[in-house]
C-alpha cells in the first residue's frame, strides 16, 4: 500500500519535468523558438550586439619542396668527406643519356657499390626482375659515377644504389649504406 502511494505521488511529479506539477498549474509553460521575440528575454542571453563575423583562414608556413644539400665531415687522413656510422641514404645524382642513365653519388672508402634501374611502368601478374651492376671503387676522387645502358627510351625508371663492405651493425647485419633516386627518363 506504502509503495502505491508513492508511486501515485512520484510518477506524476516525474512527467512533468523540471516543474512541480502543483506550483506550476496556473503559470503557462515557457516555449522554445529558433530566434528570440522583442521585448522577451525567455532563455536567450544577450551578451553583445552586433553581427557574425567569418573567422579568418588558417594559413601554414610554407616548406621547402626539396632537401637541402648533404655535407659530411672530412675523416681525417682521408680528402674525401664520409657520412658518421649508422644508416645513411647516399645522395644520388642522374643524369639521362640516349638509353642510358649517368649515376653519381659521394665516394666512401673501402666501400664497392652496386646500382641498378628499376622499370616504373605499371603492370599485373610477375613484375619484371631487374639486375644489380657492380661498380669498383677506383681513382682517389670524392665522387663515383656509372653509367646504366640498355633502357628503353622514354620509360620511367629509379635508380637503386647499394654500398657494399661498410662493415657490420652490434646485431651482425649488415650496417645499410644505400640511395635512390626520383623517377628518370633516359632519352
Amino acid at each position: 500500500m506504502r509503495a502505491r502511494l508513492l508511486v501515485a505521488l512520484l510518477v506524476p511529479l516525474a512527467l512533468s519535468g523540471c516543474g512541480v506539477v502543483a506550483l506550476t498549474a496556473g503559470t503557462p509553460a515557457p516555449t522554445a523558438s529558433a530566434t528570440p521575440v522583442a521585448g522577451s528575454t525567455g532563455s536567450w542571453i544577450v551578451v553583445a550586439s552586433g553581427s557574425p563575423t567569418p573567422s579568418s583562414a588558417v594559413t601554414y608556413p610554407s616548406r621547402p619542396t626539396t632537401l637541402p644539400p648533404v655535407a659530411y665531415p672530412s675523416v681525417s687522413g682521408s680528402a674525401c668527406p664520409v657520412p658518421p656510422n649508422g644508416q645513411v641514404v647516399i645522395p644520388v645524382t642522374v643524369t639521362a643519356g640516349v638509353r642510358s642513365l649517368t649515376v653519381s653519388w659521394p665516394r666512401r672508402s673501402a666501400s664497392t657499390f652496386r646500382v641498378t634501374a628499376v622499370p616504373q611502368r605499371l603492370i599485373t601478374g610477375p613484375q619484371p626482375g631487374y639486375t644489380w651492376t657492380s661498380v669498383p671503387v677506383t681513382g682517389s676522387g670524392c665522387t663515383v659515377t656509372t653509367t646504366i645502358t640498355g633502357l628503353k627510351s622514354g620509360e620511367p625508371y629509379v635508380v637503386w644504389l647499394d654500398a657494399q663492405g661498410t662493415g657490420s651493425l652490434t646485431d651482425g647485419t649488415r650496417n645499410p649504406y644505400s640511395g635512390a633516386s626520383g623517377v628518370v627518363y633516359p632519352k
